[in-house]
């Protein structure tokens, strides 16, 4: 039997596996951490030494209280100047008291502290970096996302961080940054637990507008469920996570670039449930953006992780398809659609 088993899944690969990368990007066309139209022009121009169009973009964004474009155009600026700081050393040099110079300041700070083996040491030593940021526009909450991180750094305590949380959404009650930051802070890997996390991000997701990413929080702690060394949460828990997110990726179209960190982190949660159906839907609705996390966490090449990955979601797709599907099956679905 094992052997007729095993020779029937092959059959089933081989016959379905091929049909079943319709609707998927062509591996050579998939690329990773795709900047928006806006981001774009700001990381080119910074690649010649230009700071202008950076310090345009985000003066923008908070003029606007673009909070959430902010929040994002800011960490991946900042992750660029990381490697070239060139062009934000002219910035700071022309402007040092701009508040956009200051916050990406900080957030440069901070990440360089989370790399260095005193990283306690020396994420208190730029706390100073943080207030003056925060200070420059009283209204921006991603100043306070930065310090979130930051007090994970430095061992803060339960009640430092809900003092900097009510700080953070007193700016803005429903920014999805600070809500991630202070989601890592209540895991398990932490200073918090599963059942901590897992009550927030439900009680968050339960009060988030709708089409927020803030209901994509549950599956965020069922990642750090998923990726941590001990726990014994109920599978209906995860599940339900994992559907709340389906949901949330549904109400954005194909190939949108704003959900893909989203829907990347959903397809690992569905992999690792073994919910391979699932996975392969989000597949179709990721097409060519795929997103450095989840897939670091993996792999030091998250892209080349991300593609093996989605060969193998097919060919599992493809082993649980029958060879002669029932009449009214979709890709050889189970009655739960799994």
């Amino acid at each position: 039997m094992p052997l007729l088993r095993a020779f029937v899944r092959t059959a089933r690969m081989i016959r379905h596996t091929p049909r079943l990368a319709d609707g998927l990007t062509p591996d050579d066309e998939v690329l990773l951490d795709v900047p928006d139209d806006r981001l774009g022009p700001a990381l080119v121009a910074a690649g010649r030494g230009e700071y202008g169009p950076a310090a345009k973009l985000l003066a923008t964004t908070r003029e606007a209280a673009e909070w959430e474009n902010r929040d994002r155009y800011a960490t991946r600026l900042a992750a660029f100047a990381r490697s070239r700081p060139e062009w934000f050393d002219d910035w700071l040099s022309a402007t040092p008291h701009d508040p956009d110079a200051l916050l990406l300041k900080a957030e440069l700070a901070v990440v360089r502290g989370w790399e260095s083996p005193a990283r306690a040491e020396l994420l208190r030593e730029v706390s100073p970096l943080l207030t003056a940021a925060a200070d420059a526009d009283p209204r921006d909450p991603v100043p306070w996302r930065i310090a979130l991180d930051h007090a994970r750094g430095t061992h803060a305590s339960h009640t430092e961080f809900e003092e900097l949380w009510a700080q953070a959404v007193r700016r803005s009650s429903y920014h999805y940054g600070c809500h991630t930051s202070a989601l890592m802070y209540l895991s398990a890997d932490w200073y918090g637990s599963h059942t901590e996390c897992f009550h927030f991000a439900e009680r968050a997701a339960a009060d988030a507008l709708p089409g927020s990413l803030i209901q994509a929080l549950p599956v965020r702690a069922a990642f750090a469920y998923l990726t941590s060394a001990a726990g014994n949460l109920p599978r209906e828990r995860l599940d339900k996570a994992a559907d709340l997110a389906i949901a949330l990726s549904g109400e954005y179209a194909a190939a949108d670039p704003w959900p893909a960190e989203v829907r990347n982190l959903l397809m690992y949660v569905l992999i690792r449930l073994e919910r391979w159906h699932d996975a392969l839907d989000q597949l179709r609705l990721i097409g060519p953006y795929a997103t450095s996390f989840p897939w670091d966490r993996l792999s030091d090449d998250p892209l080349g992780q991300f593609l093996e990955l989605r060969d193998g979601v097919r060919i599992e797709v493809a082993a649980r398809t029958p060879l002669r599907p029932r009449q009214g099956d979709a890709d050889g679905r189970g009655a739960d659609g799994r």
